[in-house]
């Protein structure tokens, strides 16, 4: 099939500052920051919302165990402040950001201590971001603006300095370069660069259509050098629609170093799905800067037309799909779950998930065996379970319970 490429001029010019900057970041507080010897045991760090809250923010609780077992937030655990929290972890440290929806955003890092129990590092003030990532030894972040300012700002947080030691502006108008706003989605490192999707959107002022676009049927990635955070290339592809989304990642590195890149085909315009491309997987292998033409997996076609919501890599090229409830649809509360084989293009539905779901995490864990993932899930009969995903077979299964919260997120810290 001959594919056809028309979408943006070659590179714009995307660097305007670049600084080194080594700011430091102030506040140390519970726990000196200093290595000693692990012994070999994990902790796993679950966000949960109180039940029965609204605007209250998460408890982080801590379990030996996800297999089984039950927690609760009542009396226990420690509160974060604000109410819209996300997460990630990288040098053994986990790092709790603050979005502060347009306001000034905060990230509070954490460690375990010898004795496993979770203590606070630093809390400090940053810009509000809107994306997050592991980067070498660093915590990776852009505040992405919607509408108004033509600039995005990029971060380089040293993840155990705490120290912001690169900052990098791109203009995202220029990016884009059909008259809309590159937003970015999210971010992967691997070797000396870093990829970053966009989603291309209208950026009208509030109250207009600003996720809104009209080129639903296109693929980009911008690259940068890493950590020198260089604007190098975009990388284009329209076989499928833009990657992740909103606050989702839509990009993983496999064991074989390979990038997978997932597409949920969900742009719209004015409020109506308009991607005439099916949810898909692309690919971006090892040591190159350009999607290679020779796969694509047409997920939707093999969920029977369900698209991809989010993924949890597993490890030996398998992945668990959330996908949305409803065929050639990207309503519904309920959400259903799949394996993928991203290397044989094999797909497969999850069982012994509930039906009736009200949320599940984004920010998954997995020991990247090629076997486990676990995902919290909620419902409104049962309340909040940590789901044990088996990929070999495809089934799921409770396991360790989150009484009275909403879990939000599953992480793990070793001590």
């Amino acid at each position: 099939m001959k594919t056809n490429y028309t979408f943006l001029l070659p590179v714009l010019v995307l660097v305007t500052m670049f600084s080194a900057c080594d700011k430091p970041l102030p506040d140390p507080l519970d726990l000196a920051d200093n290595d000693f010897e692990l012994t070999g045991a994990t902790k796993y760090i679950i966000a949960a919302t109180p039940v029965g809250t609204s605007g209250i923010a998460d408890y982080l609780l801590t379990a030996a165990d996800l297999d089984q077992g039950k927690i609760t937030t009542r009396g226990n655990g420690m509160e974060q402040e604000g109410s819209y929290r996300y997460y990630v972890s990288n040098k053994n440290r986990f790092f709790s950001l603050l979005y502060g929806q347009g306001n000034p955003g905060a990230v509070t890092s954490y460690k375990l201590d010898a004795t496993g129990k979770l203590s606070k590092l630093t809390n400090f003030q940053t810009e509000t971001m809107q994306v997050l990532a592991p980067a070498k030894d660093d915590i990776f972040t852009i505040k992405v603006p919607r509408s108004g300012n033509e600039f995005a700002t990029m971060f380089r947080i040293n993840a155990r300095k705490y120290q912001i030691v690169g900052e990098q502006q791109a203009n995202i108008v220029k990016l884009a370069g059909n008259g809309e706003r590159a937003h970015f989605t999210c971010a992967v490192q691997t070797g000396d660069k870093i990829f970053i999707p966009y989603m291309s959107i209208k950026g009208e002022p509030r109250g207009g259509d600003t996720f809104g676009t009209k080129y639903p049927d296109s693929t980009w990635v911008a690259v940068y050098s890493y950590p020198e955070l260089r604007f190098e290339k975009t990388i284009r592809d329209n076989r499928t629609s833009f990657i992740g989304n909103y606050f989702v990642n839509g990009m993983t590195v496999t064991d074989e170093g390979d990038i997978y890149a997932f597409s949920p085909a969900a742009a719209t315009n004015n409020g109506k799905a308009v991607s005439t491309k099916p949810s898909a997987i692309v690919r971006i292998n090892k040591g190159t800067t350009e999607f290679d033409r020779s796969y694509f997996f047409n997920v939707q076609q093999a969920a029977g037309g369900h698209h991809i919501s989010g993924q949890t890599y597993v490890g030996k090229g398998l992945f668990i799909l959330e996908m949305y409830p409803q065929p050639n649809s990207l309503d519904g509360e309920g959400k259903k779950f799949a394996v993928a084989d991203v290397v044989n293009k094999t797909f497969k539905w999850v069982t012994g998930v509930p039906d009736n779901i009200t949320s599940t995490t984004p920010n998954n864990y997995s020991p990247k065996d090629g076997k486990k993932a676990y995902i919290g899930i909620t419902t409104a009969s049962e309340g909040s379970y940590v789901y044990v995903f088996d990929a070999e077979i495809a089934v799921a299964k409770k396991g360790l319970q989150v009484e009275g919260g909403t879990i939000t997120a599953i992480n793990a810290l070793n001590y």
